[in-house]
């Protein structure tokens, strides 16, 4: 075991750090060495070799579902491979078999990949009870009775708040309500189990904290409740006798892979299969650790230098993300300055929105902290 902090055991694998103080883990995220190097290993060998190594493609398919899977307590039956968060989200929200009547419980913070979905659902009968990421767990759990689904996000994208799952999937357990995760802005960054948590479905693209590349993503479903999810894209690979192209047996597959509707982002799931194997090398306990304490040093500092920090922020609350703003000063000024100086940072509705990974060092932060003083 190194006597080395985690940032500088794996500085090596992220070659941005030579250009920029990268703190934008939020949106889209540098890939690793380790990442970029799958991908450009496939390129080359359909260059020079075409499919002729596809059995190839078919491991990285089954490595990106074993890790996962690994990742948060699940098989890899139960993990299907999507383009992005929002088609995994749309997948679960098209795919019930809604009655009128029925009760979503969602929350007003949200992403709107995590609200469109189920607002759709209104036309069809479906009432919406809105809540608050920051209500308590009371009202929470006086929402979920009688409703058929929650929704809710693992870490809010523009405060950061990170909320309890283990307590949430009490109470949807406790109230048969069908538990959704959209988990993209901590997943990779933070544990989730989705066993202790009774989380039934949950979706992720692997574009931020899973360090990997864009338009390459998961979807979790709980084995007993994939049949009641039907896909809402059918295609050849949906049946279980997809390999038998003469077949017009149109039965499902019977794991998560009912919810792929054809050809994947090969290379895609290359370069996320290596990112998965990063992170879980490292150990998610340890990143949480160190994206923690980066979120509080860039909190306090702020704090400290007259800017506004947005939201809530405790050891059981807090995440990678933290917004800041400056009264009297944009947020594009600020952000724009920052670039200068070196920091990716991104103005998201009128604040500056600081996401760092587990290599960012300490001393980067306080540099940032440095130059913040300045505004």
């Amino acid at each position: 075991m190194s006597d080395l902090p985690l940032w500088e055991q794996y500085r090596d694998q992220f070659p941005v750090t030579k250009n920029r103080v990268y703190l934008n883990h939020a949106a889209v995220a540098p890939l690793s060495r380790r990442a970029a190097e799958a991908m450009q290993t496939l390129a080359q060998d359909v260059l020079d070799f075409g499919s002729e190594h596809y059995l190839q493609w078919m491991a990285a398919y089954e490595g990106v579902r074993a890790g996962a899977a690994s990742m948060i307590n699940a098989t890899p039956s139960e993990i299907a491979i999507v383009k992005n968060t929002s088609e995994g989200i749309a997948t679960v929200a098209i795919g019930i078999d809604w009655k009128p009547g029925d009760i979503v419980v969602a929350f007003e913070e949200e992403f709107p990949a995590n609200i469109y979905p189920w607002q759709r659902m209104e036309a069809a009968g479906v009432q919406i009870r809105w809540l608050s990421i920051f209500d308590p767990l009371d009202r929470i759990d006086e929402a979920a009775k009688g409703a058929r689904l929650l929704a809710i996000s693992y870490v809010q994208y523009l405060s950061g708040y990170r909320v309890d799952l283990d307590m949430i999937g009490e109470i949807c357990h406790r109230r048969s309500c069908f538990f959704f995760v959209d988990a993209i802005q901590g997943m990779g960054a933070f544990p989730i189990d989705v066993q202790s948590s009774h989380i039934d479905a949950l979706a992720a693209d692997g574009h931020k904290w899973l360090l990997g590349p864009e338009g390459c993503g998961v979807l979790y479903v709980r084995r007993e409740l994939q049949d009641r999810i039907e896909p809402v894209e059918f295609g050849w690979t949906n049946v279980a006798k997809y390999a038998d192209y003469a077949s017009r047996d149109m039965s499902l597959r019977q794991d998560a892979g009912r919810y792929e509707c054809g050809t994947l982002n090969t290379i895609g799931c290359f370069g996320l299969r290596a990112a998965f194997e990063l992170l879980l090398d490292v150990g998610i306990p340890k990143v949480s650790v160190a994206v923690q304490a980066l979120g509080d040093q860039i909190w306090e500092g702020a704090n400290e230098h007259g800017f506004e920090t947005l939201g809530q922020r405790s050891p059981a609350t807090g995440a990678g993300i933290v917004s800041i703003r400056k009264p009297g000063v944009e947020s594009q000024f600020i952000v724009r300055q920052l670039r200068e100086a070196g920091f990716v940072a991104a103005p998201r509705q009128g604040w500056v929105r600081i996401a760092p990974h587990f290599y960012i060092a300490p001393e980067e932060i306080e540099a940032l902290l440095r130059t913040l003083r300045t505004f």
